[in-house]
């Protein structure tokens, strides 16, 4: 019999813990809706007239020939 007090108790801690919670973030979600109540929204922007787009053009460098090495003929070359 204890036991079934405790758990009532237990229970009822729990539900007022629930009820609570769900008042304070009810609160606070009637307090952010009040607010915007008589909050003036942006005017909207005037649509803006859209422009041909203009071609693009990539300019190119042509690929240059690498000129070819010349070299000198082989010289000797002596250790002293």
């Amino acid at each position: 019999m204890l036991l079934s007090v405790q758990a009532l108790g237990a229970l009822y801690s729990f539900l007022t813990f629930l009820i609570c919670i769900l008042l304070v973030f009810g609160f606070r979600l009637a307090r952010i809706g009040w607010r915007t109540l008589f909050k003036k929204l942006p005017p909207e922007p005037p649509p803006k007239t859209e422009k041909p787009t203009e071609p693009v053009y990539f300019l190119v460098e042509r690929k240059k020939k690498r000129a070819r090495a010349e070299y000198s003929a082989p010289r000797r070359i002596d250790f002293k």
